[in-house]
């Protein structure tokens, strides 16, 4: 995804939306393609703590350091593409409605034009994968997409594009018979949707 004049204001933004937004990012990368050796590199210098998430995120670095790059795109291949499908379907689409490009996707698209938000060229995925949706958010926490970057705005987009299927989406992808590697990052983001929520429920109850 790309805004026409993309720039990031993440210089002003507080500790907690940085932290946020690398977050989305996270999950986009490891979600929209198999993660390389790098990334992989990456995810297993990750540090956790004792809380839910903080385990996942543990639990994902333990498991990135002994997983290849060719393990890593056999298993995000069967979780995701397979042979006609894969085990998953990760479309807000076909989570809501059970079909892919039905009416979830057309009312995503209309809030992106709305914020001036349009879909890369070389990107042939619908907009309403998760990965996609990840990483609208990213971009609007930190300004990289423009449009409104407020809470909000913020709570607007998620309520309507993630808050109704994105949690059993990784609730799925967390149970799935074929998740090895990409069962903590089921976990994380199960666990993240649900502080988003609580964040957002919470700015909502003080306004």
């Amino acid at each position: 995804m790309v805004h026409p004049s993309a720039v990031s204001d993440s210089e002003t933004l507080s500790e907690e939306d940085m932290l946020r937004a690398q977050m989305y990012r996270f999950l986009a990368r490891l979600l929209s393609a198999p993660p390389d050796s790098a990334t992989l590199k990456a995810v297993s210098r990750l540090k956790g703590d004792d809380t839910d998430l903080g385990k996942a995120l543990s639990t994902s670095a333990l498991l990135a350091g002994k997983t290849s790059a060719a393990e890593a795109e056999t298993e995000y291949n069967a979780l995701f593409i397979g042979l006609g499908r894969g085990e998953l379907v990760p479309y807000g689409s076909y989570y809501l409605a059970g079909f892919l490009n039905e009416k979830p996707l057309a009312k995503l698209r209309q809030h992106m034009k709305q914020l001036d938000m349009a879909r890369a060229d070389d990107v042939s995925e619908p907009e309403d994968h998760i990965a996609s949706l990840c990483e609208m958010m990213a971009g609007m926490i930190d300004g990289v997409f423009g449009g409104e970057s407020n809470l909000h705005g913020q709570q607007a987009f998620f309520d309507a594009h993630l808050a109704s299927w994105a949690p059993q989406f990784f609730r799925d992808l967390e149970g799935a018979q074929l998740s090895k590697l990409y069962a903590p990052i089921g976990t994380i983001g199960r666990v993240f949707m649900t502080i988003e929520s609580t964040a957002f429920k919470m700015v909502a109850d003080e306004s």
